[in-house]
């Protein structure tokens, strides 16, 4: 059994937990919810020894822990794979999940090559990863090197393994892969901490389940006994609904983006469509549907084969993203906001202002206004609700949810008139989700901006969308006109969708 008992952390300004005790058995999958800051993430970096506790102790089957380091914890059978993406881009799939295990030939120090490719391919196959173990990993989509990170882990044979948000990048299939994989490890007797905002994941998979609030352990409940409304009580201590969020009052008159025929080889096939002003379209379909590549054409990240794109009716060049915010004033939240969306070790300030620094330069002096600078920061992290000790926090020490907001609000700031939002609720948790939610749904209601919502949460896209696109093989298979109509229920509209997709 590992078992925490008053565990502490402190970090400058912030109490991230508060003498957390918690229990976890072998044979058990056991699931630890809470909104993003409640300390989470804190706590399993605790167990893993990359963070020491300020109080408290670790135990592990009657053993006290004092680790050190992450190598610590691996020397012990306890691992953990990260939501974020954490590989070796330049080295191959067999090179990544053996990293830290390579074979040799005998005591000659001599990589066994052929050993460690066949080893790899066993736990490949075991994540249901069907490609070539010598693959680049830097080719790779997001999905695949969350498999890769997931078959590491495996090959560690651990006995603790602990799952931060696995599935965020994974599709439907991948993620079932994932679930009887963990039910098979669990009946070995693996002891596994399951992290997820999804709740029909931790319904599904786990046995138990902990919530945690504000650095504190509320509470631990047999997943049998828990409905979904009971937990949301306990994270966030009020009941929060999915209901759609009303009538958007779109001008059909003004037409902000209109796409014509716009193809791509293996991107985009034939896309036509047109987004009005005060317009949320949500663009639905499972991960590779061909959405976020629609997105990257858009923005001109990539280059069309044939095709035109009309902003306020004149046809469009966009040749980089840059041309698309200050030519067009269309910005892109990106799925990816580690990778692509935020400078992560950069304070919040900068990440929040860096599309209009070409706004706040003194003319004369070409320094950026410090002043202006505090101000647009200091409003997007009081009207995101950004949890943060300061401007000038790290914007890697926030929580993935506070950083997805400070994702957004970098493009907030630069007043698009068109924003694209790629998945952004994302390893985001209920509460900053309805957040999110009702922000997006204002700047159509309120600000009149165009939005082009890219999800695969299903209830979301209902939720926040006024008309929803269909998306399958790259291209659009059918459209759901009429969906902030308070008339058509949830199961109508996603029955619709469905059919769409058979």
């Amino acid at each position: 059994m590992l078992e925490l008992k008053s565990i502490s952390k402190n970090f400058p300004g912030v109490k991230a937990l508060d003498s957390v005790s918690l229990q976890f058995e072998p044979g058990k999958i056991h699931a630890l919810v809470g909104e993003n800051g409640a300390g989470k993430s804190t706590l399993i970096k605790i167990i893993t020894g990359i963070y020491q506790p300020d109080g408290g102790e670790i135990h592990f089957n009657g053993e006290r822990l004092c680790f050190q380091s992450y190598r610590d914890s691996l020397a012990r059978g306890i691992d953990i794979v990260y939501q974020e993406i954490q590989v070796i881009p330049d080295s191959t799939i067999a090179e990544n999940i053996m990293l830290d295990k390579m074979v040799t030939y005998g005591g000659t120090g001599i990589v066994n090559w052929n050993k460690i490719n066949e080893i790899a391919a066993t736990y490949t196959a075991m994540v249901g990863l069907n490609l070539p173990v010598s693959t680049p990993v830097r080719g790779l989509s997001a999905a695949q090197k969350q498999l890769v990170q997931i078959a590491k882990a495996l090959a560690a044979h651990a006995r603790v393994l602990l799952l931060d948000e696995p599935t965020s990048s994974l599709t439907e299939h991948e993620a079932n892969n994932l679930f009887v994989m963990l039910r098979k490890l669990r009946d070995d007797g693996v002891t596994i901490l399951f992290v997820s905002h999804k709740f029909e994941e931790v319904f599904a998979i786990c046995d138990t389940i902990s919530v945690m609030r504000d650095g504190r352990h509320v509470g631990t409940r047999p997943a049998a006994e828990l409905t979904r409304s009971e937990l949301v009580r306990m994270m966030i201590g009020r009941d929060c609904k999915d209901e759609h969020l009303g009538r958007l009052d779109v001008n059909r008159d003004r037409e902000l983006l209109r796409v014509e025929h716009l193809t791509r080889t293996g991107k985009a096939r034939d896309i036509c469509f047109s987004l009005h002003e005060g317009e949320i379209l949500g663009l639905y379909g499972l991960v590779g549907a061909g959405r976020t590549e629609l997105a990257r054409l858009l923005i001109g990240e990539d280059t069309p084969d044939s095709g035109a794109v009309f902003i306020d009716g004149r046809q469009a060049h966009i040749r980089s993203v840059a041309d698309s915010l200050y030519h067009y004033k269309m910005g892109y939240v990106t799925e990816n906001r580690k990778e692509e969306g935020l400078l992560l070790k950069e304070p919040i300030r900068t990440n929040i202002t860096i599309t209009v620094w070409n706004r706040l330069i003194n003319r004369l002096t070409r320094a950026i206004s410090p002043a202006r600078e505090s101000g647009i920061t200091g409003s997007m992290i009081e009207s995101l609700q950004i949890k943060a000790t300061s401007h000038e926090q790290k914007t890697e020490d926030l929580s993935g949810g506070n950083q997805q907001k400070v994702s957004i609000a970098k493009w907030l700031a630069a007043d698009c008139d068109i924003l694209i939002i790629d998945e952004p609720t994302v390893g985001v948790d209920i509460g900053a989700k309805d957040q999110i939610h009702r922000l997006i749904w204002s700047l159509a209601k309120t600000s009149r901006k165009g939005i082009l919502l890219i999800s695969s949460d299903m209830p979301e896209i209902i939720k926040v969308s006024s008309r929803i696109l269909v998306f399958k093989d790259k291209g659009i298979v059918g459209e759901l006109t009429g969906v902030d109509d308070p008339a058509r229920t949830y199961e109508e509209l996603s029955t619709a969708i469905g059919r769409h997709l058979q």
